[in-house]
């Protein structure tokens, strides 16, 4: 390749990474604003709705463990938890592993899912409709992706809680 033919491969490149930086960042405000709705919808704040998914994805989950995963000081957690369980989305059991008795975990109220699923919908069918156009080869290329990307951007918000 000619230097000239080399740089304007390299421009192109940045110019193609600068366009997909963009996509996430019009992505993001985008999820932002369906999650703010759909907290609306099932009145739950956004950082409420965050914990509850992380809950319903990867529990039961003690606390700690909760708060580690969603960024969030134990003491902040406290909160969320009350309001959660006030709300009847969530329950808080003995943990039957611990030999700390006060030791408990916290369980997402799963008939409560329905709910959510409801007010979701129209994302999901919508997200069906834009992965039907693409193969399987190019889903996992997606996946691998968005993927990395979530690992880049929890890296960088752990980078930000350090200093």
């Amino acid at each position: 390749m000619t230097p000239v033919a080399d740089r304007g491969a390299t421009r192109q490149r940045r110019q193609r990474m600068t366009a997909v930086k963009e996509a996430v960042r019009d992505l993001n405000i985008q999820l932002a604003l369906l999650n703010r709705r759909f907290g609306g919808r099932v009145e739950l704040r956004d950082i409420d709705w965050t914990c509850l998914d992380l809950i319903n994805r990867h529990g039961p989950l003690a606390p700690t463990a909760l708060a580690r995963r969603a960024g969030l000081h134990p003491a902040t957690l406290t909160g969320i938890l009350d309001r959660l369980q006030k709300a009847g989305w969530i329950v808080r059991e003995r943990d039957p592993e611990s030999t700390d008795r006060r030791a408990i975990t916290v369980r997402a109220v799963r008939e409560r899912n329905s709910e959510l699923f409801a007010v979701l919908a129209g994302m999901n069918t919508r997200m069906d409709e834009v992965c039907a156009r693409y193969s399987d080869a190019e889903l996992e290329v997606i996946a691998d992706f968005l993927r990395r990307t979530g690992t880049a951007g929890q890296e960088s918000a752990e980078e930000l809680s350090e200093g």
